[in-house]
């Protein structure tokens, strides 16, 4: 497997490309925005898109969802459903935060906890772990261990969970239940700013430190 990541929109969001370097088929993961310049990373790589992935459905991460998907012809896979409410709002958290446009997307297929995703040849594990937002997914390559966990994890920080729906002590038991038992060694895109591991995390963050949860 290959990533480029590229910040996209206002809030730089980490739009994700991945694909399988046998087949050269690749996703999209969170299309906030921006598109173009993620299509010109599958260009210059030789990749076909073939499924766009959602982890939530918040503007940086879903607003051009319905646009790219309609443009390249392929099917969407996430969120959970619980993130149905969200998506029902994309127009307007648009206007709320001046995005383009943003349209109401159907996924092809709604995720839960234990689905796989397929990518070429890939196969990615798929965990649920709500708290930032009640639907919200993450997606897990188990071979060379690397997770786009969305904006429940941060290096150094954890996901918001003051807005609709949002719960901080959901959000904990999702990272401690659903996403260090992956392993210490993961690397994980996060929604935002630098890579991490989930080791490191566990060493250091000051809200999922081992240390700070006792």
């Amino acid at each position: 497997m290959q990533v480029v990541i590229t910040p996209v929109t206002m809030f730089q969001q980490n739009c994700s490309l991945l694909w399988c370097t046998t087949t050269l088929r690749g996703a999209v993961v969170d299309p906030g925005g921006d598109t173009s310049k993620v299509l010109a990373a599958a260009r210059q790589a030789g990749v076909t898109v073939e499924k766009l992935l959602i982890t939530h459905a918040h503007i940086d991460h879903a607003g051009a969802t319905a646009s790219l998907a309609r443009e390249l012809g392929v099917p969407i896979e996430g969120p959970h459903h619980d993130d149905q409410f969200w998506i029902d709002q994309l127009p307007e958290q648009g206007r709320a935060y001046g995005f383009p446009p943003a349209e109401i997307f159907t996924p092809n297929r709604w995720l839960t906890q234990d689905d796989t995703v397929t990518v070429g040849n890939l196969v990615l594990n798929v965990a649920h772990c709500p708290g930032h937002t009640p639907g919200h997914v993450v997606f897990f390559e188990p071979t060379q261990r690397i997770a786009f966990v969305g904006d429940v994890l941060f290096q150094g920080s954890v996901g918001r969970t003051d807005l609709p729906r949002g719960d901080h002590a959901t959000l904990l038991q999702s990272i401690t239940q659903r996403l260090w038992p992956w392993g210490d060694e993961v690397t994980f895109v996060p929604g935002h700013g630098p890579t991490s591991t989930f080791g490191h995390e566990r060493r250091t963050n000051p809200y999922v430190a081992d240390h700070r949860l006792g």
